[in-house]
């Protein structure tokens, strides 16, 4: 990382940032071109091993691209705004990110339940929301086992060198 004044290497706070964001970004490998993809989230973490839930269609691009490689590439992000600084004079986009890499896995029926509902207490309105659990088994639902990371934050009132 070039700019090693923003990265963030405290798990308290890269566990912060996963809670502010509302997406993650899947990237594949597809050929000569990769493919990604914006989904909402359910994440645990395991002492400092952190895990992310994901679903959609049990057939389509993503299951195929999950299926053939494991492997895949994560990026989210919550903009904090932009700052205009006359002064210097200069611009700035205020922001927390995190991003790596992941082993991403389709989960057996019986363990899909379990991961949406980890994926239901991400946001408080659908904590306490009592979903269809009958859709559960006709739910590709994924596990990605972060194996790699980097979080990076540019704070309001921080430096915009």
């Amino acid at each position: 990382m070039r700019r090693k004044d923003r990265e963030v290497k405290d798990f308290a706070r890269i566990l912060e940032i996963i809670e502010n964001c509302n997406t993650i970004r899947l990237a594949f490998n597809d050929g000569d071109v990769p493919y990604i993809v914006p989904l909402s989230f359910g994440y645990e973490a395991d002492g400092e091993q952190l895990y992310f839930y994901i679903h959609g269609a049990l057939k389509g691009k993503k299951a195929d691209l999950i299926e053939q490689n494991g492997k895949c590439f994560f990026e989210m992000d919550r903009e904090l705004g932009l700052e205009l600084m006359p002064e210097v004079p200069d611009v700035t986009m205020r922001y927390e990110s995190l991003m790596g890499k992941a082993d991403i896995e389709i989960l057996p029926p019986e363990e899909r339940r379990a991961a949406l509902d980890i994926m239901m207490q991400k946001n408080e309105a659908t904590r306490d929301f009592e979903w269809n659990y009958a859709a559960a088994p006709r739910t590709l639902v994924a596990r990605l086992t972060v194996t790699e990371f980097t979080g990076k934050v540019n704070p309001i009132g921080g430096n915009a060198d």
